[in-house]
């Protein structure tokens, strides 16, 4: 039996195509060619993002979530319609935006130090070496890593790897934070300390953050707006849901408010009723 549930008066539903002129889909669809034929991962998807929001992506497998971020980060093209930063298409991968993994893709040969500053060296090559390093040591030392610098991927834990992205992707300043289920392999209590830790980078920098995400309260602790998306194939935007919580967030008080119970009963509505999975 289907649940009948309406969004908290203050968790007002957007409109996919709320104004604003940082990030934007306009009517973007992808096709992959397959030997039986056109296959449709995403359809008619619009939505603008503002600059300095951080926004998260939930839905089931394969509603073209990462299809969504792949076509932010450039490394793939849109069948239909326009992908856009700063109102201008993109066509491939650049600096602007950085990609942090849920595999981390780190280099295993390399040190924590080396694997940061590898990204230092290939955008700013014209630095000083010093200055380079200094930077390398202050992200490192951003996320809580520096006293890992001089180890290599494999002697250190999931949750410190994915420190170590982090900062690989905040050490060149991207203006697109891109996220990808960072925090999907991790344990509940390394997650929990990463999530707070991103939250105070994010509050303390407040570059723009798209994440991809399959846990509802990680969502709704983090962003500013949920968009929540319809099955695929032929996947679209279902709805974007503002969250009201006022920043910087305690999760403790948060999980005391109604309304945070109010929210979650609706997006689970939303996955589980309106756009449950066929068996």
């Amino acid at each position: 039996m289907s649940i009948k549930l309406q969004a908290p008066a203050d968790a007002r539903v957007f409109s996919p195509t709320q104004s604003g002129d940082f990030l934007s889909f306009e009517n973007v669809s992808k096709v992959y060619p397959t030997p039986s034929g056109p296959f449709t991962v995403l359809q008619d998807v619009n939505l603008t993002v503002k600059e300095g929001e951080f926004i998260c992506v939930i839905g089931h497998s394969g509603c073209g979530k990462s299809t969504l971020l792949s076509l932010v980060s450039g490394f793939q093209q849109a069948t239909g319609g326009k992908v856009r930063l700063r109102s201008q298409p993109i066509t491939g991968p650049g600096p602007d935006r950085m990609v942090v993994f849920q595999n981390y893709a780190l280099l295993p040969w390399r040190s924590v130090f080396d694997n940061v500053y590898l990204a230092v060296k290939t955008v700013y090559p014209n630095k000083l070496e010093s200055e380079k390093r200094a930077i390398v040591r202050d992200h490192l030392d951003l996320v809580g890593t520096l006293d890992a610098a001089d180890k290599k991927p494999p002697q250190i834990s999931g949750g410190m790897k994915q420190r170590v992205a982090i900062a690989r992707a905040l050490v060149i300043q991207p203006e697109l934070l891109i996220l990808d289920e960072p925090f999907g392999a991790l344990d509940a209590i390394t997650k929990e300390e990463l999530q707070e830790q991103l939250q105070t980078i994010w509050n303390d920098h407040r570059c723009t953050v798209l994440m991809i995400t399959h846990d509802i309260d990680e969502a709704l602790f983090l962003c500013d707006r949920l968009v929540m998306m319809a099955n695929g194939p032929n996947a679209t935007i279902g709805e974007v849901i503002n969250i009201p919580f006022e920043r910087p967030r305690d999760r403790t008080q948060i999980m005391e408010d109604p309304v945070y119970y109010e929210l979650r009963n609706y997006v689970l509505n939303f996955l589980y009723n309106r756009f449950a999975h066929d068996e």
